[in-house]
C-alpha cells in the first residue's frame, strides 16, 4: 500500500530476485509472492507501465487529472475517472488511506467526468483489454481499486504462468485469543492458480493447505517445497492427496529420505527437481528410474550421486526423458557420462554445470551420442578446453544454446570452432578469462546469434567490443563487469544496435 505521509509515495512492491510481493488484502488472501517464467520477464515485473491509449483521449486528457504512477490504488482511481458501480467498495484500504489527501479522492463517485467516461472505466470489454498492459505487481494493486476491477482481474487468463509463493508465516492469521487460523485461499482459487511454492512448511502446514485450497485435490499441477521440514510421511500424504500434481520440486528439504521417495513417488509425475537435499544419493536415482516411467524432465543437484546412478534409467525413460540437468554433481566423471548417453539418447537439453570432473573426453561422448541436443550447459567445468568446443561444433548441428560460463581454459581458438555453427542462437561466455578481442572477431560472422554474454571477460577492450555492431540481428548483449565497456561504447551501441538490449 502507499504511504502518503509528507507527500511521499512508496511503491507497492519491490522486485527481489524476480519475486513480487502481493499487498495484504482485506478479502482473506493474506500475503504472497508471485514469480513468473523467464528471467527477462522477472526483471520487468515491477517496471512502471505507460498508460495505454486504450483509455481514450477524453479520459487521458482530463483537465482535472494528472497521469499518476501505479504506486497508489487511490491514484489509480484518479486515473480511471470513474464512479463506483452500485455496491462497490474499496478493497484492501484502511480508513486513513481512504481519506482525501494531497488532492486524492476517497471514492470513485467523488471524481468529476462525464457519464460516458465513467461507463468506459467499468466497461468489462475495455477493461479486459486494458489490464493486459500491466505487470503482475500492478494487477495486484489494480484489483484493490473496486469490486468491478477485481472481478475482471480475477479471471484466470490474467495469471497464467504465475506461481504464488507462500511462506509458512503467511499461511496463518493470529486470532485475538492468540490461536492461529489458516488463511482463506479462495482468492487464489478464483484466479485458477494450478501451481504453488511453499517455503518453510512442515507436514502439518501441507495438510492444512490441502484441506483449505479448493483446487488442491485435482487442480494443482505443480508443487514446489523450499527450505521445508517435510518428512517421508508428509511427502507421501501430499502426493497421495494431490492427485493432479505432475511437476514436483524439492529444494533445501533435509528431513525426507530416499525411503520416502520410494514410498511416495507416483508414476504420473513428469517433471522432478531435487536440489540441496542432503539425503539424496544413488538410491534416490534408483527410485526415480523405477517409479517414474513418464519422466520428461529431471533437474538434480546432489553432491553424493555417483557414476553408477546414471546407469539406472530404463528404456522407457530413454524414450521419454528430454531434459536432464545435473548441477554441481561433483562425483560425476566421464564414466557417468558414458552411462548417461546410453541410457538417455533422446536428450534435447543437458546441463553438466559444476560437474568439475568431466573433461573433454566426456564432451566428446556427449557430442557423438546426443545429436538431438538443442541446449548444452558446461558452465563451471574447469577441465573443459578448446578441444571440447571442436567436438561440439563438429557433431551438434542442432545446438541452439551453449553455456560456457567460468570455463577458464577456453581461448580464442575455441571460439573459432564455434563460429562454424549456423544454428547457435545463445552463447554465454561469462568470466572466460582467456577470451580476447581476436576471439570476438570469429563470432562476427554468426548471423544466427541472438544473445551473447561476455560479462566479466577481463581482456576484452573497447575496440574489440565495438566490432559487435556487425551482429545486426543481436537481441541481447551482456557486458556486465567488462573493463572495456565504457559509457561511450554503450552510446555507440544505442545508435548502431537500436533493437538490441545491452546489459551494463
Amino acid at each position: 500500500m502507499s504511504n502518503q505521509s509528507n507527500g511521499d509515495t512508496k511503491p507497492p512492491c519491490l522486485p527481489r530476485n524476480g519475486l513480487v510481493k502481493i499487498p495484504t488484502q482485506a478479502n482473506g488472501l493474506g500475503s504472497a509472492s508471485i514469480t513468473k517464467g523467464t528471467p527477462a520477464m522477472k526483471n520487468r515485473l515491477c517496471q512502471p507501465s505507460s498508460v495505454p491509449a486504450l483509455i481514450g483521449p477524453a479520459l487521458a486528457n482530463h483537465s482535472d487529472l494528472s497521469i499518476p504512477s501505479l504506486a497508489s490504488p487511490l491514484s489509480l482511481t484518479a486515473l480511471a475517472g470513474v464512479a463506483s458501480p452500485s455496491g462497490a467498495t474499496m478493497v484492501g484500504l484502511n480508513s486513513s488511506e481512504t481519506s482525501p489527501t494531497n488532492g486524492e479522492v476517497s471514492s470513485l463517485e467523488d471524481l468529476s467526468g462525464s457519464s460516458t467516461e465513467r461507463q468506459l472505466a467499468v466497461d468489462e470489454k475495455i477493461l479486459n483489454r486494458l489490464f493486459m498492459y500491466f505487470s503482475a505487481c500492478e494487477k495486484c494493486v489494480l484489483a484493490q481499486v473496486c469490486k468491478a476491477w477485481r472481478r475482471v482481474l480475477y479471471q484466470p487468463k490474467f495469471w497464467v504462468g504465475l506461481t504464488p509463493v507462500l511462506h509458512t508465516k503467511e499461511l496463518y492469521n493470529i486470532l485475538p485469543n492468540g490461536d492461529k487460523e489458516f488463511v482463506n485461499l479462495q482468492g487464489f482459487a478464483i484466479r485458477g492458480f494450478d501451481g504453488f511454492c511453499l517455503v518453510g512448511v512442515s507436514d502439518l502446514d501441507i495438510c492444512e493447505f490441502i484441506d483449505n485450497y479448493p483446487l488442491s485435490k485435482k487442480g494443482v499441477k505443480s508443487m514446489s517445497l523450499k527450505r521445508s521440514t517435510i518428512t517421508d510421511a508428509g511427502l507421501e500424504v501430499m502426493l497421495e492427496q494431490m492427485q493432479g500434481v505432475l511437476r514436483l520440486e524439492l529444494s533445501g528439504c533435509n528431513d525426507f529420505t530416499e525411503a520416502g521417495l520410494w514410498s511416495s513417488l507416483n508414476a504420473r509425475i513428469t517433471s522432478l527437481s531435487v536440489s540441496d537435499c542432503i539425503n539424496v544419493a544413488d538410491d534416490a536415482i534408483a527410485a526415480i528410474s523405477q517409479l517414474l516411467p513418464n519422466l520428461t524432465e529431471l533437474n538434480l543437484q546432489a553432491y553424493h550421486v555417483t557414476d553408477t546412478a546414471l546407469a539406472y534409467f530404463t528404456a522407457k525413460q530413454g524414450y521419454t526423458t528430454h531434459t536432464l540437468r545435473l548441477n554441481s554433481c561433483w562425483e560425476i566423471t566421464n564414466h557417468g557420462v558414458v552411462n548417461m548417453v546410453h541410457s538417455l539418447p533422446n536428450l534435447t537439453v543437458l546441463s553438466l554445470s559444476g560437474c568439475s570432473k568431466v573433461t573433454d573426453d566426456g564432451v566428446e561422448l556427449v557430442a557423438e551420442n546426443l545429436r538431438k541436443l538443442r541446449s548444452l550447459d558446461l558452465s563451471w567445468c574447469p577441465r573443459i578446453t578448446d578441444m571440447a568446443l571442436e567436438y561440439i561444433a563438429c557433431d551438434l548441428h542442432k545446438l541452439e544454446e551453449l553455456v560456457l560460463d567460468r570455463c577458464v581454459r577456453i581461448t580464442d581458438t575455441g571460439l573459432s570452432y564455434l563460429s562454424t555453427m549456423s544454428s547457435l542462437r545463445n552463447l554465454y561466455l561469462r568470466w572466460c578469462c582467456q577470451v580476447q578481442d581476436f576471439g570476438l572477431k570469429h563470432l562476427l560472422g554468426m548471423r544466427s546469434l541472438r544473445l551473447l554474454s561476455v560479462a566479466g571477460c577481463p581482456l576484452l577492450t573497447t575496440t574489440g567490443l565495438s566490432g559487435l555492431v556487425q551482429l545486426q540481428d543481436l537481441e541481447e548483449l551482456e557486458l556486465t563487469n567488462c573493463p572495456g565497456a565504457t559509457p561511450e561504447l554503450f552510446k555507440y551501441f544505442s545508435q548502431h544496435l537500436p533493437r538490441c538490449m545491452v546489459i551494463e
